[in-house]
């Protein structure tokens, strides 16, 4: 899968992630899921962050990544029917992590192209999806790169993964958007 870019949070070097550093790090794979119908992509909303993401999350241990994908999309959108699943592109990031187990996280995201039947089916967020206020919609995709470009621009309680999705979202449009 071809790596479309390797991001560093302002608060990690790449000196940081090297073996000899002090630093701690763990790494995590996660699944995305592309869901695509005209300009409309299926999206999450998260309330807390005020932003659009990608639906996926991590992949389980023993879970291949497109079992993790296809669990990921029925969990977080209630996708029914995933199907013609195909590998598009892979995004690397280093971002602090807050728990006592490391100080770096090395988050992999391995990004799928895939069709869904047309009903979504129930959700089944986890309790801190549920907190932040998650939810599926189909989103004009441009309408969900300006909304993100100004939440980047203008709030002070945007999330983490904010520069990813929307650099994502960005790529997307550009290489799978058919006028």
């Amino acid at each position: 899968m071809r790596l479309l870019k390797t991001a560093f949070h302002p608060d990690i070097s790449p000196i940081d992630t090297l073996p000899e550093s002090e630093f701690v790090m763990i790494e995590r794979h996660a699944a995305r899921g592309i869901v695509i119908k005209g300009e409309d992509i299926l999206l999450l909303y998260t309330q807390r962050y005020h932003d659009y993401s990608l639906p996926g999350g991590g992949i389980d241990e023993g879970e291949d990544e497109v079992a993790g994908l296809m669990r990921e999309l029925q969990e977080e959108t209630g996708a029914r029917g995933i199907r013609n699943i195909k590998p598009f592109a892979r995004y690397d990031e280093y971002r602090p992590w807050y728990k006592n187990d490391a100080d770096i996280i090395h988050m992999i995201s391995h990004c799928y192209v895939c069709e869904i039947d047309d009903e979504l089916g129930d959700t089944a967020f986890e309790s801190h999806e549920i907190s932040n206020g998650m939810k599926p919609v189909w989103m004009n995709i441009h309408q969900a790169i300006a909304h993100n470009e100004d939440i980047i621009a203008n709030s002070d309680k945007k999330g983490l993964s904010i520069d990813r999705e929307t650099f994502l979202l960005k790529v997307i449009a550009q290489e799978l958007i058919t006028d």
